[in-house]
């Protein structure tokens, strides 16, 4: 793995033996601002594996917070290990600690595997941790606007697709019900739609069912892709979006909360050849870091909700653009955020947190 030759400013490898924490900190870019990405916590099979992960994830979070216009960079954590079992207050303390002393070029806060008690901890030992709960002035859980990023990015590819930015009488298939997939199936249940689900925690199916009686579900993903479906939503984790689940899935439009859902760049290109409208997973899913950036500001979530429905005016851009160029909407979604990036980032220091 070419580590020096992924574009990435800065690397930071962490260790802390006393508390077992095993990190990677990867900084993408601050050319917009400090590097915003939230921490994963997850059993990787290796460490390559995990530095794998944070390259991608950090270099999605440069192009999220700039399609998303915030003045922000990207960048991404990830601590090697079961969150489970793995997870105390003395690793997490010692991963504030390695945050700390980045001096604000990364501000960290909640992924997959952490949660927002898990930054209040963190913040014990840096001021550079966000996502933090309510009772400690932060803007809890941010999965409830990333859920509504996605179903504003949803309701713009339904009226790209057939002209109405509604999912009533409209099926959609969602993989993975955790913390986003719940609330997106709470909005899509409101707003009239026809909803399947799929979890490998069965516990996170049978919450949703018993919240939604009128839910179907499956076994499994491989289930779902095969479903005749109008939406497919991957919640779950990245590369959702391989070659064989594109070949059999049964959907017109592809949005969800999952990042880096492509498995290779030209996943992109065939789902266009099929005729599948695919909702760049970074444009749809920035409600989160909209929500976290605005804790800076003294939080509003109504603020920051008005903000996130912005993801419906530009996600209808970007599939505009798509169509005018001839181009994918992955490919649309990169090329403005890399205009935004080389227009702005150009005259841009970074600003760290005050």
């Amino acid at each position: 793995m070419d580590v020096l030759g992924s574009g990435h400013e800065q690397v930071v490898f962490c260790s802390d033996p006393a508390s077992g924490l095993r990190a990677v900190i990867a900084i993408h870019s601050t050319a917009l601002g400090p590097a915003l990405g939230g921490t994963r916590f997850h059993p990787y099979a290796s460490e390559e594996a995990a530095v794998a992960d944070a390259l991608a994830l950090s270099r999605a979070m440069s192009y999220k917070n700039s399609l998303a216009g915030l003045d922000l960079g990207g960048g991404k954590a990830v601590i090697i290990g079961d969150p489970h079992t793995d997870k105390t207050e003395a690793l997490l303390r010692a991963y504030g600690r390695f945050v700390e002393s980045l001096g604000g070029r990364y501000l960290t806060a909640c992924d997959v595997g952490t949660y927002n008690a898990d930054l209040d901890v963190v913040a014990r030992e840096t001021r550079f941790a966000h996502g933090r709960s309510l009772a400690y002035g932060g803007c809890g859980d941010s999965s409830v606007l990333t859920a509504y990023g996605v179903f504003q990015g949803m309701r713009a590819a339904a009226q790209h697709r057939w002209g109405k930015p509604s999912l009533a009488g409209r099926t959609v298939g969602v993989a993975g019900v955790g913390k986003v997939g719940s609330w997106l199936v709470d909005r899509l249940v409101e707003d009239g739609a026809d909803v399947v689900v799929t979890d490998v925690d069965a516990g996170a199916v049978e919450r949703v069912l018993a919240r939604h009686p009128a839910v179907d579900s499956v076994a499994d993903t491989a289930t779902l892709v095969r479903t005749p479906t109008d939406v497919y939503a991957p919640c779950a984790l990245g590369r959702a979006l391989d070659d064989e689940t594109v070949a059999v899935l049964e959907a017109e439009i592809v949005c969800g909360g999952a990042n880096n859902q492509l498995a290779h760049e030209g996943i992109a290109a065939e789902l266009m050849r099929r005729g599948v409208l695919y909702a760049p997973d970074y444009l749809v899913n920035a409600g989160g870091v909209i929500q976290v950036e605005d804790e800076r500001h003294g939080f509003s979530f109504d603020r920051a909700e008005a903000r996130a429905a912005g993801i419906f005016d530009v996600a209808l851009r970007v599939f505009r653009a798509a169509d005018a160029d001839g181009v994918s909407p992955a490919v649309a979604a990169d090329r403005l955020a890399e205009e935004r990036m080389a227009s702005v980032g150009r005259l841009a220091t970074i600003r760290l947190p005050r």
